[in-house]
């Protein structure tokens, strides 16, 4: 074991630095919270009731989770308190003998092995969708990139040089989601025990720019696919029908097309569409009469519960995507994808003056930040909306009457 504690290397940083070791007593009664300090690990300020602020140290030695006490925030400045955190937990990371290493590899798995435990404990709950695309994530990207680090010991340095490859060998969005998952991995680390507190290297590392799409289809642009999906809607190939349906259902919508494909007959309740997953969860879709007419317009198959239904395959419509850029390529659409007709409706709802919150409740969204992304205005309805503000203030100022 180590020739001093924890406490007495405390001591005897205090002293070098010109503090009386005595100050570091905490005071008496429950702490009210802690604020750790994200740029130093294992540093933090423990709140008291009484109105004092102590800062404290945390970091692992013998396979326990130790905190100590360094001192009061009143004397002893942020500076100081970091100098003597890191020699702490320097103290803590090399004093081990061969016992506590062992100790600590029985503490503190390796990260392939972590991930393995987090994925049977938490992966259950997850959504199906969500927990195949993770699963996805993980064993291209994250299984096998530490081989040899421990939970407790993976550093921000790791983890950043492996984001930074990440993203020049499979984009910035695939990066930007593993390194989400891992960072969640970690979260649960330190609820376990397994890492200390506030240490999630993920945490300081930038994430890729998103690159949002404010693509939605103009007038002229959205009459050249209706008549393209209705010529297909007409034609004799069911199949090419239910394509083309279900690619229309999109616009009058605003769904995904995992919850357009997705529905059942039983699904359809009047006026409502009744969803019985989605991103968000279970929701409630409202038809206007040309979607509710469209869909029931469409050919039902004895005891088949799906509504759209590949009559040449005789299976469920699992994508679209190769119907769509024939469809998109006969209306002259070559930018377009199909999660951009999801922003048309969003989009044609804004500049009809729909609220954010309706047009939020709409789309399924649970937050108006994630509806604020579709509000986009093109330069016609700007110009209309400058020149209503514009003549009001003039009569205001003209008349004294708005």
């Amino acid at each position: 074991m180590t020739s001093l504690s924890l406490k007495q290397i405390v001591e005897k940083a205090l002293a070098e630095i010109g503090v009386s070791p005595k100050l570091a007593q905490p005071p008496k009664g429950r702490p009210r919270k802690t604020t750790w300090i994200a740029a130093e690990n294992g540093l933090g300020i423990r709140h008291y009731a009484s109105g004092r602020h102590v800062y404290i140290v945390q970091t692992r030695m013998g396979g326990r989770l130790r905190t100590i006490t360094i001192g009061p925030a009143s004397v002893i400045t942020r500076h100081q308190a970091v100098m003597v955190a890191r020699r702490v937990i320097a103290h803590a990371l090399v004093g081990h003998d061969p016992a506590t290493s062992r100790q600590r590899i029985r503490n503190s798995p390796r990260i392939d092995d972590f991930m393995r435990e987090y994925w049977e404990k938490c992966s259950p709950a997850w959504k199906r969708t969500t927990q195949e695309a993770a699963t996805g994530y993980r064993r291209c990207h994250i299984d096998g990139a530490f081989p040899e680090a421990f939970v407790d010991s993976l550093s921000e340095a790791e983890v950043t040089k492996w984001f930074v490859a990440l993203t020049d060998r499979s984009g910035p969005s695939a990066a930007n989601r593993c390194l989400e998952i891992l960072r969640a991995a970690l979260n649960k680390a330190e609820e376990w025990g397994y890492r200390i507190e506030n240490t999630n290297p993920c945490y300081a590392v930038r994430l890729n720019r998103k690159n949002h799409r404010n693509r939605f289809l103009s007038d002229d642009e959205l009459a050249r696919l209706g008549a393209v999906l209705a010529k297909a809607r007409e034609g004799d190939d069911r199949t090419e029908q239910a394509y083309a349906s279900a690619i229309l259902l999109l616009v009058l919508t605003g769904c995904r097309v995992s919850e357009i494909l997705g529905l059942h007959w039983s699904d359809l309740k009047g006026v409502r569409l009744r969803l019985r997953d989605s991103k968000t969860g279970p929701r409630t879709v409202w038809l206007g009469d040309e979607a509710r007419e469209l869909i029931l317009a469409l050919p039902r198959c004895a005891k088949n519960p799906w509504i759209f239904w590949n009559w040449r395959l005789h299976r469920p419509i699992h994508t679209i995507h190769s119907p769509w850029a024939k469809f998109r390529d006969e209306a002259r659409l070559k930018d377009v994808r199909l999660h951009d007709l999801r922003h048309t409706y969003a989009s044609h709802a804004v500049m009809g003056r729909e609220s954010l919150p309706m047009i939020g409740r709409l789309l399924g969204h649970t937050t108006v930040k994630s509806t604020a992304r579709y509000a986009h205005f093109d330069d016609a309805h700007l110009l209309d909306a400058a020149e209503t503000i514009g003549t009001a203030i003039e009569r205001a100022m003209l008349t004294g009457r708005v």
